[in-house]
């Protein structure tokens, strides 16, 4: 059938597996939200943001309430979060975010990950101090009806940047305000797409050659595993990392 179609059929199995990954992260959010604090999203509002973020990237209902009713159930295993932190190539600082049942496995998968690719597993506290630690808010813009009343209420309720575009807004506020700016969109009747907390790095490291070949397997090796939710390195961006991530 040719070159073109094995492109094609190639690339939608990358979009697959990425959805795959997306659920399973997001189904893990919600059962973790649901043991913390009930399966009603109406009194429990880290659950109301794990659905909301299950519907932007187009979550099947089904696989929700199954997430739900598994939480919910005696056979459910409690998961942890917690946050890795290590040095890749080149000097890049990671941090890990993953949710295990079994700490004992997911570190030494992701020592023999580092160590693999020339990195080491630190301890806590070891990188994160180089990130800042925020809330991100993506809204569709046809829901803000007046930019400047919203961009105020959004100021006074704490947010650090406002960006929009013809489509989309995105809000950042610092980690702290993160309750506060959802209390404040739902109290102006605005439901976001996507409601995450992320890590920002301050500064950035330029990462070429081979460094910049093994930092990518190191990642993409991080992001396979299925303990691991996300990943953030404060490698900068090139056109050679670029290109070797769309290779990979």
């Amino acid at each position: 059938m040719g070159r073109a179609f094995e492109y094609r059929k190639e690339r939608k199995f990358k979009r697959w597996a990425a959805m795959s990954k997306a659920f399973t992260r997001i189904g893990k959010e919600i059962m973790m939200a649901v043991k913390a604090g009930g399966p009603n999203p109406d009194t429990n509002a880290r659950l109301k943001i794990a659905i909301q973020n299950a519907k932007g990237v187009n979550m099947p209902k089904q696989n929700i309430e199954n997430a739900i009713k598994k939480a919910s159930s005696k056979e459910y295993e409690d998961y942890d979060q917690v946050l890795y932190e290590g040095y890749g190539p080149g000097g890049v600082a990671i941090l890990v975010e993953a949710a295990t049942n079994n700490t004992t496995r997911t570190v030494a998968n992701l020592r023999s990950y580092f160590n693999k690719f020339d990195g080491s597993l630190g301890t806590s506290g070891s990188v994160s101090f180089m990130f800042n630690h925020v809330g991100v808010f993506t809204i569709p813009k046809s829901l803000i009806k007046n930019v400047e009343e919203f961009e105020l209420e959004m100021i006074d309720a704490g947010v650090d940047d406002i960006e929009m575009d013809d489509e989309k807004c995105i809000i950042t506020c610092p980690f702290e305000q993160f309750g506060p700016v959802n209390s404040k969109l739902e109290e102006l009747g605005i439901e976001a797409e996507e409601s995450v907390l992320n890590w920002f790095p301050m500064n950035q490291v330029a990462v070429t050659g081979d460094n910049a070949i093994k930092l990518v397997k190191l990642l993409k090796k991080i992001e396979e595993d299925d303990d691991v939710q996300k990943v953030y390195a404060n490698y900068e961006m090139n056109d050679e990392i670029a290109e070797l991530f769309d290779k990979e």
